[in-house]
Parts: C-alpha cells; sequence; structure tokens
C-alpha cells in the first residue's frame, strides 16, 4: 500500500465509519455469518463486545457496536486459519521479519503448539502433552515465585477467577496485568482518597450531569460508543469541556451513523463546549489551577456573604484533610501553574468559571492522564476537584476513568491483583480451606525486571501480547526469552509468540465471539464495564478448529496437571460455567446469587461505597492529599544526561487499531494512509531543527542508562501539535520507554512523556509519504 497524507475535514463516525465496518466485514472471509454475529453484539443473550469496555445503554436497539467494535468483531471472526502447516511454512526467525500487522492478520491459531529450537519451528503438541509439560516446569521450580502469571483485560470473570485460584494455590501472587500499563494510576489514586479505585458513575449520569469534563481521553478512536452521550450533553445545553493537547477528531464533531437525517444531509453535531491544550504533563497544574480560582472565589464568598462556591457541608462531614490542602493551593504560584499547564491564567479562569456554573459534574480521563510520572498526584487532584464542590454521591456526578479492555475492571475485581488487599485473601483461605500467599507479587515492570535477573524461569499469559504491550521492547524481548518455559494462550499469532523461552508454547483459546461448548451444553461467561455493570456474554459462531479450548478450560487443565484436585475438582467446575459462579457468589462481596442476578437483561451492578458516602480509607473519610506541584516536568533522569530534549513524546493509538491489535495501515481521523511510522510534529518545530516536511528522523529517547534506545525511519509530518511536542503510534514507540520510566506509586510506564532527540535517518527514504493535499 503506498503512504500518503490526506488532511481529515469530516466528523468522527459517519459514512467514514460505515465504510470500514464494511470493508472489515468483508475482509473477514464469513460476512453472513459475521453479520449475524454482530448483531448480537451487546444484546441480552449475545455477546459482549471485545473491544472497548464502555458500558450499554439499557435501551434496546439493532445496532449496539460502534465502528471500532465491529472491526474487533471481525478481526476476531475471521475465517483465516493458523495451524500446524502454516508453522511448518514459516520458520519463527522468517516470522520475526513481518509486522504486527501481517502476524495478527494470517488468522485464528487452530491447534496447540510447542517451539522446537533444532528447527526453528513450532510444531504440533497435544493438549495432555502441553499440559504436562507445564506441569513438570511449575513442579520444578525452587520456588513458586519464580513464575510469572500475566492477564489480559480480555479474560473473563470466570477465567480470571480460576487463575487467581490456580496461581494463589500453586503458591505466589506474581499477577503482572494489563492494567499495571493502564489504569493502575487510577485505582491507587481513587484507593487513597476515597477507599476503592473504581470510578462512581454509571451510564444513566451523563445523561443527568450538566457538565462532563474530560481529560487526556480520545474517545472516537479509543471508545466511540461515548460519542453520542457526548452530543446529546451538548444538545440539552451541559458544559462538555476537552483538555487535550491534539484536537482530536471524536472530541470535535460527530455524524451518528443510526440518525438518516443526519446521514443524508451529510451533517454533524458538535461533541464540546470548550476546548482546551494543555501541555503535555501540564494536567495536574491546570486542575490545580482551576481549583485555586475556586479556592479564591470561595473567600471572595465568604467575605461578602455571597452563596458558597464549594459544598461547605460535603467538606465538613465527609472530608479528611482539608485546610492542608487549602494551604496548599495559597502556596501553588501562578506562574508555576500557567508554565507548567501550558494554559494562560486567563483560560484556566474560563474552565474554571464553566466548572463552577455546573451542578452535577462528572470528570473522565484515560491514558493521557495515567502515563506520567506524577499520574497519581495528578488524578488525586481530580478528585479533590471533585470533592471541593460535593460532586460525589449524587446522580449525574462523579469520577469516570475510562477504562480499555473489556474486563479489564473485572478481572482486579476476580483478584487478579499482585498487591491483593487481606480481605480478599482471607476470603479465599475461608472459601477453599488454603494457606494463600501473603507476600506481594510482582506487576508488570518489576516481572520484566525478575525476568532478566535470572529470577523467574515460567512465564505464562492468559491472552494478550506481552512482547509489544511493555515498555523497553528489545529488553521485554531478552526477558522472555531468559526463561525456561514461555506459554502464551492465544486467539491469533503475535510478536511474543516469536520470543519463546528455552521452551515455549502456543495454546489456542476461544474468543468474545466463539460458541463455548461444556459437558453441561453452551456457556456464557460474565464480564464488568467501566460502569460496574456485570453482563452476561454467550459466543455466537462456532470455533474453526475443535482443537481450540476456552479459557476456563485451559486454566482447569494446567492446574490439573500441576496441583491434582487441589483445592478444587477443576474439571467438574469447567464442565458447568455456573459452578464457577457460585465459587465467585461465595468468595466476592457483592456476587451473591450471581447466576440468578446474571441471567436478568443488561446484567446487574456491583455497589460503589462512594455513591453512598461510604469512605473505606485511613480517615473514614474522603482524602485530600497535598502534592505539591512537580518542581520541573522532566525526569531527574532525563537531566542527569546533560542533554535538552528536542521534543517530548507521546504514544498514541491509530483509528486501524485497538491496543497492540493492529486491524489495518489506515488513521482515517489523522489522514495517514498506509503506513504507522509517522511522527505528528508542528511545523515551526521542523524547521527550527533544521529538517523539511516527509523527511526520515530517527527518534532517540533521553535516558542516562547508556542505553540506545531508538526507532529508525520515522517520518516528519506536519501536522496541529502544540511547539515542543509530538506523538507517534504504539507499539512502534514501545521501545523509546525506558523500563525504569514509570509512574510514582503506580509503576505504570510514562508513555505520555518522551523526551526525545531527533537524528536524521539514513533509512531508505524510497517509501516517503505523498504529502500533496489531495
Amino acid at each position: 500500500m503506498t503512504a500518503r497524507y490526506k488532511p481529515y475535514k469530516g466528523p468522527a463516525a459517519g459514512w467514514g465509519a460505515l465504510r470500514s465496518v464494511g470493508l472489515a466485514w468483508l475482509d473477514s472471509k464469513q460476512p453472513i455469518k459475521n453479520l449475524r454475529a454482530m448483531l448480537k453484539t451487546n444484546q441480552h443473550g449475545g455477546f459482549d463486545c471485545p473491544g472497548c469496555a464502555w458500558g450499554d445503554s439499557a435501551e434496546s436497539a439493532h445496532i449496539k457496536f460502534c465502528e471500532n467494535g465491529a472491526k474487533a468483531v471481525n478481526w476476531e471472526a475471521t475465517g483465516r486459519a493458523v495451524g500446524a502447516d502454516f508453522f511448518a511454512r514459516h520458520s519463527v526467525s522468517q516470522l520475526r521479519e513481518q509486522s504486527d500487522y501481517w502476524l495478527e492478520y494470517q488468522g485464528r491459531l487452530t491447534e496447540p503448539m510447542r517451539y522446537d529450537r533444532a528447527s526453528d519451528h513450532y510444531v504440533p503438541v497435544s493438549w495432555e502433552q502441553a499440559f504436562a509439560l507445564i506441569a513438570s516446569h511449575l513442579n520444578a521450580l525452587e520456588s513458586p515465585h519464580q513464575a510469572e502469571f500475566y492477564t489480559s483485560g480480555r479474560a473473563s470473570n470466570e477465567a480470571a477467577f480460576l487463575y487467581q485460584l490456580f496461581v494463589r494455590t500453586l503458591g505466589t501472587n506474581n499477577f503482572p496485568d494489563c492494567s499495571n500499563m493502564c489504569h493502575e494510576a487510577s485505582g491507587v489514586a481513587l484507593d487513597a482518597c476515597l477507599g476503592t479505585g473504581k470510578g462512581s458513575v454509571t451510564l444513566a449520569d451523563f445523561a443527568l450531569a450538566d457538565g462532563i469534563f474530560i481529560f487526556g481521553q480520545n474517545p472516537g478512536t479509543n471508545h466511540p460508543r461515548m460519542l453520542e452521550p457526548l452530543k446529546e450533553a451538548v444538545k440539552r445545553g451541559a458544559q462538555v469541556v476537552c483538555f487535550n493537547p491534539l484536537r482530536e477528531r471524536g472530541l470535535e464533531r460527530f455524524q451518528h451513523p443510526q440518525n438518516p437525517l443526519e446521514m443524508l444531509s451529510n451533517t454533524s453535531s458538535p461533541l464540546n463546549t470548550a476546548f482546551f491544550r494543555p501541555a503535555l504533563g501540564g494536567d495536574m497544574a491546570a486542575l490545580r489551577g482551576i481549583a485555586k480560582c475556586l479556592w479564591d472565589w470561595e473567600q471572595q464568598a465568604l467575605e461578602q456573604g455571597a452563596p458558597a462556591v464549594f459544598d461547605r457541608g460535603f467538606l465538613a462531614e465527609h472530608c479528611h484533610g482539608v485546610e492542608s490542602y487549602l494551604a496548599l493551593l495559597d502556596d501553588s504560584p501562578w506562574d508555576q501553574i500557567t508554565q507548567q499547564s501550558g494554559l494562560s491564567r486567563d483560560e484556566i479562569e474560563q474552565a474554571a468559571q464553566r466548572y463552577r456554573r455546573c451542578e452535577r459534574v462528572i470528570i473522565c480521563w484515560a491514558m493521557g492522564i495515567t502515563q506520567h510520572h506524577h499520574a497519581v498526584a495528578t488524578i488525586q487532584e481530580i478528585a479533590h476537584l471533585q470533592m471541593l464542590r460535593g460532586q460525589l454521591g449524587k446522580p449525574g456526578a462523579g469520577l469516570c476513568p475510562v477504562r480499555g479492555h473489556s474486563n479489564v475492571q473485572g478481572d482486579r475485581t476476580m483478584g487478579i491483583n499482585e498487591r491483593p488487599s487481606g480481605a480478599l485473601l482471607d476470603a479465599i483461605e475461608r472459601q477453599f480451606a488454603i494457606a494463600v500467599p501473603r507476600q506481594q507479587g510482582h506487576n508488570t515492570v518489576e516481572a520484566i525486571n525478575a525476568m532478566l535477573a535470572g529470577q523467574v524461569k515460567v512465564f505464562v499469559a492468559l491472552g494478550g501480547n506481552f512482547a509489544q504491550a511493555t515498555p523497553d521492547t528489545p529488553r521485554t524481548h531478552q526477558a522472555l526469552q531468559r526463561c525456561q518455559l514461555t506459554v502464551q494462550i492465544s486467539t491469533k499469532l503475535n510478536r511474543s509468540h516469536l520470543t519463546p523461552g528455552r521452551d515455549a508454547l502456543i495454546l489456542p483459546c476461544l474468543g468474545r465471539t466463539d460458541i463455548d461448548i461444556q459437558a453441561s451444553g453452551p456457556q456464557a461467561v460474565s464480564v464488568e464495564d467501566s460502569f460496574s455493570m456485570i453482563h452476561a456474554s454467550y459466543g455466537q459462531l462456532p470455533p474453526l478448529s475443535a482443537q481450540m479450548r476456552s479459557e476456563p478450560a485451559i486454566i482447569a487443565g494446567m492446574a490439573q496437571a500441576t496441583l491434582g484436585n487441589r483445592p478444587v475438582q477443576w474439571s467438574e467446575l469447567t464442565d458447568d460455567y455456573a459452578r464457577i459462579r457460585e465459587l465467585i457468589s461465595a468468595t466476592i462481596p457483592g456476587f451473591e446469587n450471581f447466576n440468578q442476578r446474571l441471567a436478568q437483561p443488561g446484567g446487574f451492578h456491583l455497589a460503589n461505597p462512594v455513591n453512598s458516602l461510604t469512605w473505606n480509607t485511613p480517615a473514614g473519610k474522603a482524602s485530600f492529599s497535598a502534592n505539591p506541584l512537580p518542581k520541573v516536568l522532566l525526569h531527574e533522569r532525563v537531566l542527569a544526561t546533560g542533554q535538552t530534549p528536542d521534543l517530548i513524546l507521546q504514544t498514541l493509538r491509530s483509528h486501524d487499531q485497538y491496543n497492540t491489535t493492529i486491524y489495518g495501515l489506515n488513521d482515517r481521523y489523522r489522514g495517514v494512509q498506509g503506513t504507522r511510522e509517522v511522527l505528528f510534529i508542528n511545523a515551526l518545530d521542523i524547521q527550527r531543527l533544521g529538517f523539511v516536511p516527509g523527511q526520515k528522523v530517527d527518534l532517540v529517547a533521553l535516558w542516562d542508562d547508556g542505553v540506545d534506545r531508538r526507532v529508525k525511519g520515522f517520518t516528519l509530518l506536519e501536522f496541529d501539535v502544540p511547539p515542543g511536542q509530538a506523538a507517534a503510534y504504539y507499539p512502534e514507540t514501545n521501545p523509546l520507554v525506558a523500563l525504569d520510566s514509570y509512574g510514582k506509586g503506580s509503576f505504570t510506564p510514562a508513555s505520555k512523556f518522551i523526551a526525545v532527540r531527533l537524528e536524521a535517518s539514513v533509512a531508505d527514504t524510497a517509501n516517503q509519504i505523498n504529502l500533496a493535499l489531495q
């Protein structure tokens, strides 16, 4: 495909979305089957979308999926298959030369395979042999802490519960998880402030809010079903205020594909009432500035006997540490706030006035906030802002971390947590009469370091693409290859399969779209969305191969081979998933009568204590934290290099992508076609650095450990990026993120703030982008 750039001037969704869905549908190689399946997406009796974790409306509708959801369904439900004949034709070394897109495009994995190092090929292995191999490695470990058990956010609640029970019975809490790389900072921050790490709103709250503030999020690409609530909010007169360095199309205008009038007239609706463009890493300062404005106005109101700006009753009854935080507001100088935020004082005051006028405010955020060194403090600043005005515990208001994978929140609820609570461990011990480990386990960064140090011999991945999703990519690959055994439970071929340990297995699992038949008949699994709604999901399509197994069945097989019938009869549980849910009901709070409640249309809601004004914090109240603003945004280890960065880089998704899954080489909303190796950069920066548009450059990260972190041959693309900033796609730029560059208190990779310098590339320039604005 020829690489080219053509600025996109249309709205989000609309005709472009319909065309994209149609192409994905036809390319699936089984369009008629997939059309029937797509119509069952997010429907009662159907399956939960394998894409994002945005919630489903209670209203009935024939179509309850978005463009990216349709891509996810058709990508998973392809008619293309990858089996023994494919691996016989391609060695691992040959496959490493292919792109991530090409690897997954080959189709669904259909039979278990074992890596044969002598031939450099994967060869067939029976399920029984695979389970026996896993058991032999695990049982030979000197300590269970020499194994790591990774989890992707698409695993079901049933699979996650069995997985954590298997691993804790084995004797470790080593659960590196995809949430470590995205919203870990949200959980850490909210738990400290409010006593729970989850968001407090439901989808119904969006229809009641008169203010929706969005920080560091691109819903048009990452959560397209969010666009309709935003459009409706603007239409009814609510404030929708966006903070994002890039003017993402999914934050500007929306053309609803199911609205005949908009489609036929080619019109669209606005998605915001105000748009502010902070500096990368400057959101905390912007929030501090808004809070400082409110505090100034509150003091004036007190002096003048005017109506209060703060919710004084809420602060007095429900909050701890208020005075220390207000003193911090006084001590935060405006010149530091404006310098770090990248916004003028006037802009911050405008945002504060819009916030002040609202009675019911929801604040949303995503990885533009969480993937920074000071992310935990920034999210606490979001919570503090809501606490000042009592925007918690009432309809139409609250906090909304918008999560990615469709069950990343549910996995954590089920116990996938390297730092589990004592209450969870106590409940497991009571229910199963076993002693479980109390030692904290490894998160993702710690797991990679442990593998590099030779402290880990076995790595098991329940879904995902660990090799590409993680930071410092070459070091992660090296870490995996130092293991004695790597096990990948996967639906499709990806880069992680090509970084095997000394021994390696690929175990093909069913996806969300596949019919799952066990001894008692077709099975449902359950998932939890961003709003703590628990839904049932029933696969709709026959699996491509009888050798594919469900995730619960694979976990049970590993556990049975390793532990025998301890502490449960594993095979009996997977005969009927209702039995797994009975154990969840008896172990996890909030899941009482799980099977009965799951059968209800729409599922059921897990109550959040915040909404009953219950605070499970040490103080028994919502707690303020007096976090000073960073002295400088550049990390000390960047400063230690003695170099001044050319740019600050953020990594992001294309519109043809979901996490590390690349659906295609186009990014419609940013106008890029046929390539992913581009650097979005301001025209002034191209000139300042002595380059020309279309030139190819290498990106070199600044960090003080002497490692050359470099990605090569990226084409400079003049784009509406604030000066001094730049953006590029991940996972291609994950090699630039040092393993030690992570959030304080969260260990989340700081992928949204990478100090880089540019060097002219010696890469082949024959395929440069055609920059003609066609």
